[in-house]
């Protein structure tokens, strides 16, 4: 008799499209199973726990309650786990991360005889995989991108819930409580992409950059948690979608970065930038409080921090605007935005996360960091030009009318004070960061 097998469920909560599933039935029974795991959920802010706990619930709906969840270190609830069902082999999609590596080497040492299989992973192509001639990884994105759509990718995994033979255990936790945002799970993953399928895509090119239209995918939380993989999205783009083919790009680039360099998710990139000067004291701290709090007196600025509090989400180009002012209008750490960034964001992504922010930090994958310096205002007036989003969510701008919302000398009194001078802290930044470079 075939021994039965564990489908241990991490980043990959869905049926469809999973490889590691079609080996994982490729025999007897499967026992699906997820860990809650301390040392990954307490680092995590509330709302991306809730809406791991929605996926959670959407997942054990697909598989008709058979979702097995324990509490505990993983290194040794999944063997115990192993040994009292008899299983064969424990399998995985596999985790490129720090810790995840990390601890997977651990639960395989601790299996012994038990077999750990990992088949495919939340990429489309695994962390690691794409180098140059040289066998080097890529430092910079545009070359790895080429080489990445030159690799290629399979075809999405034909998998659904009929393609293993689920077994169901008694006993094991109850999913905690909390209620998510946004919509989980692998069918609300799918409407998602449908919709933006459907819709924005044809005008991701220009409308990606606008906060005040609905013109990105909200995908980056599914694709977070594995309710959908980006195999199945890159399948269905067409000539044309490069755009939106190139923001993938990125998410596999810096998962490859991080997989080649685990120490940048909390070290600059370029160790040269351990130099850089930033400010600090309690003063810095003050300052650092009104930009987390949306009271720096840069309408864009505050919009984007106050929708992260009331969404915990922010669109992508005011992520970048809000990041470069934090980094260069106030000489603050960008680890401090990065970790206010993870506590907050429903699709907070260690890899992504970081390095999106080392790239405005000019620390980053970057080659000319240098110049970039964004002007929170010209920002503002060029991709919200009529201030619809900076009225939606600064109450004290609703009635200044159009454009006029971003000009800092026509806003009314109840409404912050500009904290610093734009081009005054930018020639201080470029101080800086020539002192760095000719260090």
């Amino acid at each position: 008799m075939t021994p039965p097998a564990i489908m241990w469920f991490r980043r990959d909560l869905r049926v469809g499209d999973h490889p590691a599933l079609l080996a994982a039935a490729d025999g007897g029974e499967v026992l699906p199973l997820f860990v809650l795991d301390d040392r990954l959920l307490k680092p995590a802010g509330e709302p991306r726990r809730r809406f791991l706990y929605d996926c959670l619930r959407a997942l054990d709906r697909d598989l008709s309650g058979r979702l097995h969840v324990v509490h505990g270190d993983p290194v040794r609830v999944v063997p115990e786990l192993a040994a009292k069902i008899g299983a064969g082999g424990v399998h995985v999609s596999a985790d490129t991360g720090p810790y995840g590596r990390e601890r997977d080497e651990q639960v395989r040492k601790a299996l012994g005889d038990i077999d750990f299989v990992r088949t495919g992973s939340p990429y489309a192509v695994t962390p690691g995989r794409v180098r140059k001639s040289d066998g080097e990884p890529y430092r910079v994105f545009t070359p790895f991108r080429r080489a990445w759509l030159d690799h290629g990718w399979r075809q999405p995994a034909k998998s659904d819930v009929d393609s293993a033979q689920w077994m169901k255990l008694k006993g094991g936790e109850k999913i905690p409580a909390g209620k998510s945002e946004l919509p989980a799970g692998e069918q609300a993953a799918l409407e998602a992409w449908q919709d933006f399928r459907d819709g924005a895509l044809a005008d991701y090119d220009t409308g990606r950059d606008r906060p005040d239209r609905n013109g990105t995918s909200m995908l980056a939380a599914y694709l977070r948690w594995g309710c959908v993989h980006p195999r199945t999205l890159l399948a269905d783009l067409k000539p044309g979608h490069e755009t939106f083919r190139s923001e993938l790009a990125w998410r596999e680039f810096y998962a490859d970065v991080l997989w080649h360099r685990p120490n940048t998710a909390r070290e600059n990139y370029d160790r040269k930038f351990d130099k850089f000067e930033h400010d600090t004291g309690k003063a810095a701290r003050q300052r650092f409080e009104a930009w987390c709090e949306g009271r720096t007196g840069y309408p864009v600025v505050d919009a984007g921090m106050r929708q992260l509090l009331a969404e915990n989400w922010m669109h992508n180009r005011v992520r970048m605007i809000v990041a470069s002012f934090l980094v260069k209008d106030l000489h603050l750490p960008w680890w401090w935005g990065a970790r206010h960034f993870m506590r907050h964001l429903i699709d907070g992504d260690l890899a992504s996360n970081q390095h999106n922010w080392q790239w405005v930090a000019g620390c980053g994958t970057d080659a000319a960091p240098y110049f970039r310096i964004f002007n929170p205002t010209t920002q503002g007036e060029k991709f919200d030009p009529n201030g619809d989003y900076v009225r939606k969510y600064v109450p004290e701008l609703r009635g200044v009318p159009g454009k006029t919302v971003h000009k800092l000398g026509k806003l009314p009194a109840d409404y912050p004070a500009p904290m610093v001078d734009h081009n005054h802290e930018r020639r201080v930044s470029l101080d800086r960061y020539e002192a760095v470079r000719t260090s």
